[in-house]
């Protein structure tokens, strides 16, 4: 059995999926399994897909297609199918540095048997080879949701061990919302796990129009119930600063208030600051409805 799967969830992406392949047969270390996770797509993914799986690609691909739900749809796919101890996910329009699978390896073997330790956090960097956000704390664990809490931090990659993902998926399904952002897993993790902080780039990031980093505040009002349960589901974690929890609960307001939710204070771990932030909370609806009606 390989040690780690590198999961892929992609919708119409063949035009660009191809770069990802590239760069794992460029891997020095090829332990791994590829697991592509097709929600759906409608051009020649899987025809692409298939004719890599009957090369000799030096690793092992597999290939699941299922209805169209969403990315984190696709995330609850990969974790029910994974075999391997650790997972990564490498965006359809992402890569991975030649050495990245060699330095995960290398790393976990570090720490492995610490069973307070969930995985690894790396640094994305963009394919021009700049640090996207900033470099990761110099320590030997830290709780990796209080990293949402530090200005312009930007996006990290995580390796995670799949026996824990498996106890916090699957990520819950609202009918007809698509955009609920996986982070939901780790700030679930981190409630009880810390993660070991490498500063070294697992991925290199190229950001497409019609990625989950796009459109953020359309994103909002087409999925209101999940927005209002990841912001529910961070002021569950201890440690996070007063102004990042006073935001997130005004976001948790405007978020259920969207989706016309009921017993909005009563379902809120920090029911007193979320009464505080409800009238932020309610200006930030008010700013939904107005950039979504702008654009």
């Amino acid at each position: 059995m390989k040690p780690i799967t590198v999961f892929t969830p992609t919708y119409n992406r063949a035009y660009i999926l191809g770069k990802c392949y590239e760069s794992l047969k460029r891997q020095t270390c090829k332990e791994f399994v590829w697991l592509i996770i097709d929600d759906g797509s409608t051009d020649n993914t899987e025809e692409l897909v298939r004719g890599w799986m009957a090369q000799d690609n030096g690793y092992e691909i597999r290939y699941i297609c299922k209805e169209n739900g969403g990315l984190h749809t696709g995330y609850n796919a990969a974790i029910a199918a994974m075999d391997t101890e650790l997972s990564v996910c490498i965006d359809s329009d992402d890569s991975m540095p030649d050495d990245a699978i060699e330095t995960i390896l290398r790393e976990w073997e570090a720490c492995r048997g610490n069973e307070r330790i969930a995985g690894l956090v790396g640094l994305d960097y963009a394919d021009s080879g700049e640090l996207i956000g900033k470099l990761l704390p110099e320590e030997e664990q830290i709780n990796a949701a209080t990293l949402l809490c530090v200005p312009g931090m930007g996006d990290k990659k995580y390796v995670v061990r799949n026996d824990l993902l498996r106890t916090v998926a699957p990520m819950p399904v609202y009918p007809g919302e698509k955009n609920f952002n996986p982070h939901y897993f780790i700030i679930r993790l981190s409630r009880e796990y810390c993660f070991r902080p490498v500063n070294r780039c697992f991925c290199l990031v190229e950001y497409q129009p019609d990625g989950m980093t796009a459109n953020i505040w359309k994103q909002y009002v087409s999925s209101p119930n999940s927005f209002a349960e990841l912001r529910r589901v961070i002021l569950e974690v201890p440690d996070m600063t007063w102004k990042y929890r006073f935001k997130t609960a005004a976001h948790y307001v405007a978020s259920s208030l969207m989706a016309k939710q009921k017993k909005i204070l009563r379902r809120s771990p920090a029911k007193l600051l979320t009464l505080l932030a409800w009238p932020a909370g309610l200006a930030m609806l008010a700013l939904m409805r107005y950039r979504t009606r702008k654009k």
